[in-house]
């Protein structure tokens, strides 16, 4: 069965602390909690860094397990041309998730060079959002 990679960028380790009028009071353990819950027989793995590198690593390393992706890059949704670079490498369904509604926000957030290269983006739903972008990843993966 396909993995699903759920990606997370800079600053999504302080969920629950950060900003909770935008992003709501779920921790990120609560999230990986919710995705593992979504996955199914999936395989999950479950990965936050604040380094732009290391998310273009796992990128990499979700292309070649032919992972699903489901990818909320945060602040490098916006200007991380390694990372749009890294995804247009991949042949497996790419959703990128934001917990906020970028397109609500101030104008610096509302363009994602991600959304470019992914078949679907998930904006707004909350910390929520997680479960229902895994749960779609895991019907693409298992559609024929």
């Amino acid at each position: 069965m396909t993995p699903i990679h759920v990606l997370n960028g800079p600053n999504l380790n302080r969920l629950g602390m950060r900003e909770p009028a935008i992003y709501g009071t779920a921790t990120l353990a609560d999230v990986e909690a919710m995705c593992r819950a979504a996955a199914g027989d999936h395989e999950l793995v479950f990965r936050q860094t604040n380094a732009e590198h290391q998310l273009v690593d796992w990128v990499h390393e979700a292309i070649d397990a032919g992972a699903g992706i489901v990818i909320n890059p945060a602040g490098l949704s916006f200007r991380s041309i390694p990372l749009l670079d890294a995804l247009k490498m991949c042949t497996a369904p790419i959703l990128e998730l934001h917990i906020s509604n970028i397109h609500r926000r101030e104008e610096i957030y509302q363009v994602s060079l991600v959304s470019k290269v992914a078949r679907g983006v998930i904006a707004g739903l909350g910390p929520e959002g997680y479960g229902t972008a895994v749960a779609t990843m895991r019907g693409w993966l298992s559609a024929p």
